[in-house]
């Protein structure tokens, strides 16, 4: 018997990423589309790397590949809603990380969508599996829950 996904609160994660929602994430149905839950996982955790000095974009010799996805949807947001991206790391593997991103509508206490992907971080030349580097190992320190 499987139990089916409930929204999370604010509590389970441990940092926030304030973001914007644009004119053309809005589908015909009037509220964002959903491959852009998908875009707004993936500028909130990258956001953070970069921020937190773990990821260049340009230089990094080790870089993320994402290898895995999935998303719970329990409430639309719109343009021109602000989102607030609530991010954690669930598990890290000597080359992997599961990161766990719950969207929330500005001010909501309860998550509008929730979900992971798993990177696995790889030489940037090779594309074989790479060690974390330390800078980023203490970056996930940060996001690791209590």
């Amino acid at each position: 018997m499987s139990t089916r996904p409930e929204p999370e609160s604010r509590a389970a994660y441990r940092h926030f990423t304030s973001l914007t929602t644009r004119w053309m994430d809005n589908d015909a149905y009037g509220h964002l589309n959903n491959v852009v839950y998908y875009s707004l996982f993936d500028t909130a955790v990258n956001q953070y790397l970069i921020e937190a000095g773990a990821l260049d974009v340009r230089h990094s010799p080790v870089i993320g590949l994402v290898v895995e996805t999935h998303c719970n949807f329990f409430a639309s947001v719109e343009f021109p809603q602000a989102v607030e991206a609530g991010l954690r790391v669930a598990h890290r593997g000597s080359s992997s990380v599961r990161y766990e991103i719950g969207l929330f509508a500005e001010g909501q206490p309860l998550s509008a969508a929730r979900g992971h992907f798993v990177h696995v971080y790889v030489d940037r030349t090779t594309r074989r599996p790479a060690a974390l580097p330390p800078v980023l190992s203490q970056a996930l320190d940060a996001l690791v829950p209590a």
